[in-house]
């Protein structure tokens, strides 16, 4: 081996390894998943502790904000396993009776979608309780948050359709 492919394999496996520099961040998003699951348990214990004057309209409120909660844990929990699975290492829990049936199956432009997908249905689970609270808010503040979901939908739209004409373009190739 010639020095200069010494140098360049040298190299090659040092950003190759460098791939561990962000398995850090993923234990961070995991922590982040605990911050969820106490929120949701101080959301769950609103709930209850109100029950008596509880009126039908903040109870589904309530429960939005629940489901609002469990779509951003899914989302973090595919982020972190897609993420770390597409980027790091592959988690081997094959022998394990409840292995995600997608778990290995995201790829980079799936995640996109999937990313895009959540944040369109906490967005729209937002605004679904600000419309039944819109005397809480100001006119404009309304306006702001339906325009904001609309360009979260479009911006899915698009890069649904981007990975369309990128598939479309590979086929073709072939």
């Amino acid at each position: 081996m010639s020095k200069n492919n010494k140098v360049e394999h040298f190299i090659e496996r040092g950003l190759f390894a460098s791939r561990w520099l962000i398995a850090p961040i993923y234990i961070g998003l995991t922590l982040g998943l605990v911050l969820l699951v106490i929120s949701f348990a101080q959301e769950i214990y609103h709930l209850f502790a109100q029950l008596p004057e509880l009126s039908q309209t903040d109870a589904i409120l309530g429960i939005l904000s629940l489901i609002d909660l469990s779509l951003a844990g899914n989302l973090l929990l595919i982020v972190i396993f897609s993420g770390y699975e597409n980027f790091v290492s592959k988690i081997d829990t094959s022998d394990h009776e409840d292995n995600p049936e997608w778990k290995g199956n995201v790829d980079f432009s799936s995640l996109k979608l999937k990313l895009i997908a959540s944040i369109v249905a906490i967005s729209g689970i937002h605004l679904l309780k600000v419309f039944m609270d819109m005397e809480k808010y100001a006119q404009t503040q309304i306006m702001w948050q339906v325009i904001i979901h609309l360009v979260f939908v479009v911006s899915g739209v698009l890069l649904a359709l981007m990975d369309l004409l990128a598939a479309k373009a590979k086929l073709l190739k072939k």
